[in-house]
């Protein structure tokens, strides 16, 4: 599939270095949210037992629950995993029950997992993520790096190959409602970027050029796809529709662009790119239009930007050495807080927690992150070498 370009450019890189963004737009400063200073919420689990009660601890730490003592608990869950799952929530402090439930159909973990997100949902008002989904890719082994994409729960159980090609392949993105994934590969002998229907194996090209193409993200619409393309000779960000059509040049500089991302809206799109030896992230319009520097002080080399579905925050990844870490800044810039060792972060739905790269030796897995407690845990590692993730939304 070849497409021309058809639109002018529209932009050429213009960094604010060290200048504010728009004064009249509010700038969002760290709180304790961001800064690991939220306390976990105390529950205490009794009449569980094996990969019931396993699953279920999980799940509420990733949440940002602690499992404790009885006389400690400001929540106990009460229940059964012999037979059927059952379970009682009850608030500790005021003895009113929020829930008793049985649960039956599927397997027994996600029976636990949707327990879990009943008792997210009704002990901290908010939506669980033990029912979601992420894609990411794993390591061969194979000469030239190559690899495979695979889905999975969110802990990394039920793990399914999308690919099984023993080529190169890179930066799986979800598209939003679909059962479908936009990701690079040299399947067809060109670095590709290709839109996979999960639902029925079908492949499509998005992007096919000369030169690279890299670091495909879809729009929160499903309908738009940012990516990097080397088709002028350089690194520049593009954006096209899903299916490839209305290709359109955003950026035109001697720079290498990389990791597009989102905002919320589909207004603006954050990437890395460098000023001098200095990298940096900025955003322009969607649409195209002047390019901004984000602000970022306290860490240096930022580089794979994810926006949280909320709009209030951007992780990336900070590299000093040899050295990765995994940081968060207000949306529009500001002071950085280092939350953990890792690279190649991706936001869950809840924008609270991340799936993000761990490296243990020449190893990669993959692990969890809830930001407010800083409560880590890593996902099922028995595939390989895994990174990249994406999180379903």
């Amino acid at each position: 599939m070849k497409l021309s370009l058809r639109f002018p450019l529209v932009t050429t890189l213009v960094l604010l270095l060290g200048g504010p963004l728009q004064a009249a737009e509010e700038r969002l400063t760290i709180t304790d949210w961001a800064t690991g200073r939220e306390a976990p919420i105390r529950i205490t689990l009794s009449g569980y037992s094996g990969e019931a009660l396993n699953v279920l601890q999980f799940d509420l730490e990733v949440a940002g629950f602690k499992v404790v003592p009885e006389a400690e608990a400001q929540w106990l869950l009460q229940g059964s995993s012999q037979g059927q799952l059952q379970g009682r929530l009850t608030d500790a402090i005021n003895k009113s029950v929020k829930f008793s439930k049985a649960y039956s159909g599927g397997s027994l973990r996600n029976q636990v997992h949707t327990l879990a997100d009943e008792v997210v949902e009704a002990a901290a008002g908010r939506k669980g993520i033990a029912r979601t989904r992420i894609a990411f890719k794993v390591k061969t082994g194979e000469a030239g790096g190559a690899g495979e994409i695979y889905v999975s729960d969110y802990d990394g159980f039920n793990a399914v190959a999308v690919t099984q090609d023993r080529t190169i392949v890179a930066a799986p993105s979800w598209i939003p409602g679909r059962r479908g994934l936009v990701y690079m590969t040299h399947k067809f002998n060109n670095p590709d970027i290709v839109y996979h229907d999960l639902g029925t194996g079908e492949r499509k090209v998005v992007a096919r050029y000369a030169g690279s193409s890299m670091s495909p993200a879809v729009s929160p619409d499903g309908r738009r796809v940012a990516m990097i393309l080397g088709k002028s000779g350089n690194p520049d960000l593009y954006v096209a529709n899903l299916d490839g059509t209305g290709l359109k040049q955003l950026t035109q500089t001697r720079e290498d662009e990389s990791s597009p991302c989102w905002s919320p809206d589909g207004k603006f799109i954050c990437f890395a790119t460098r000023q001098g030896a200095r990298r940096v992230l900025a955003r322009i319009p969607a649409d195209g239009g002047t390019v901004e520097r984000i602000p970022i002080s306290n860490v240096g080399n930022p580089t794979e930007p994810d926006w949280s579905p909320d709009g209030k925050w951007i992780a990336f990844t900070s590299q000093a050495g040899n050295n990765f870490d995994i940081c968060v800044i207000p949306a529009r810039g500001g002071e950085a807080r280092i939350l953990v060792g890792g690279e190649d972060p991706a936001w869950a739905p809840n924008s609270r927690t991340l799936v993000f790269t761990k490296r243990l030796g020449s190893r990669r897995v993959l692990s969890l992150l809830d930001v407010p407690t800083r409560q880590n845990k890593d996902a099922r590692g028995n595939l390989g070498s895994c990174s990249q993730p994406s999180w379903a939304r």
